[in-house]
């Protein structure tokens, strides 16, 4: 069986090549380096030891992606092509609407033009804006508080009108919580280009000396120590959901939703103080205003994963940090 993930240079995306080359599968990626580097791919093919064919490409290149399919039989998708970064997405809506949404478009025309209907849709738990935690995929979705959860609420809509028009699609929507850690080679980790806007790297770049302090997002916030609380996720139990999921959709027809947490949450100064737990340095951070588009707190019920897919995740926070200080040890300067 041969899968096409897109954005596979990506943080997730990367991780998740390594497990369906493990497990098997010939990998087709398409990306175009939008927040990644190419040696990142030459990476996962070191871990492995296998070989995966990869395109210099963007989603809402047309002809580029016929090419793709034209060149390789493709059995299902991974679509985790998209910006990702809520405070970023606030600033710049339109941007993130004609990427991640038109992008998204372009991609299922080409697929159902190829007649390949099956994918695994990279999602998010920002679908669930205000609902009452722990959140659960019966719950309503889209009162979503920032541009970037909107794209994934509409995706997430638009593919629910593809399978109504078309039953024989099979399509797997995967509702994120907060991917953190590193594959425990070292080899690859979260390293956006530029600026991080997620925790983790921040933090870790903090910790090498790459970045000054960190700023936290509020410190004033309904829970215990004032700060966000988040369902935090290794990435690799991450990525291994999307092995599950791929096997679900390769055999049956249908759209389904699965949360994938740990079920459980942390807040920010939990992390931190596990990270320096794990790093034994002293993380020099200051608590600053909040975030526009940040919810309180938010935490997965993975039931419906647990038992549909057969997934369960593995990992605690001290693995997530530990994971990561060692990606990040082993390259001070990123992936280059």
């Amino acid at each position: 069986m041969t899968i096409l993930v897109t954005g596979g240079a990506g943080y997730i995306g990367s991780h998740t090549c390594v497990e369906l080359l493990d497990a098997g599968y010939d990998v087709v990626v398409v990306d175009n380096y939008y927040n990644s580097v190419p040696a990142v791919l030459d990476r996962v093919e070191k871990i492995t030891g296998k070989t995966l064919r990869r395109y210099d490409c963007d989603i809402r290149d047309r002809d580029g992606l016929e090419k793709v399919f034209s060149e390789n039989k493709i059995d299902a998708v991974i679509h985790f092509a998209g910006l990702k970064a809520v405070g970023e997405s606030t600033k710049l809506p339109l941007l993130y609407y004609e990427n991640n949404i038109w992008g998204s478009i372009v991609l299922f025309e080409v697929m159902e033009k190829a007649g390949c209907k099956k994918i695994v849709f990279s999602s998010s738990a920002t679908v669930y804006g205000n609902n009452p935690i722990p959140y659960k995929e019966d719950m309503p979705t889209g009162d979503v508080s920032s541009p970037y959860g909107r794209t994934k609420h509409f995706i997430e809509k638009i593919l629910g009108d593809v399978y109504e028009a078309d039953n024989s699609w099979s399509i797997s929507l995967l509702r994120y919580f907060n991917p953190i850690g590193a594959h425990e080679s070292g080899l690859i980790g979260e390293d956006p280009n530029g600026i991080p806007n997620n925790l983790m790297p921040y933090i870790s770049r903090v910790a090498i000396g790459k970045l000054e302090k960190l700023t936290v997002f509020g410190g004033d916030y309904d829970t215990p120590d004032g700060t966000c609380i988040r369902d935090y996720i290794h990435v690799v139990d991450l990525a291994r959901a999307h092995l599950c999921a791929v096997a679900d959709i390769l055999k049956t027809t249908g759209i389904e939703a699965y949360n994938i947490g740990n079920g459980k949450g942390s807040s920010v100064l939990e992390i931190i103080n596990a990270f320096e737990q794990a790093s034994g340095i002293k993380l020099n951070y200051v608590i600053g205003d909040r975030r526009a588009g940040d919810l309180p707190a938010f935490y997965a019920d993975p039931t419906k994963a647990n038992t549909r897919l057969g997934w369960h995740a593995e990992y605690g926070v001290d693995k997530m940090c530990l994971d990561t200080w060692n990606f990040q040890r082993k390259n001070p300067d990123g992936i280059r």
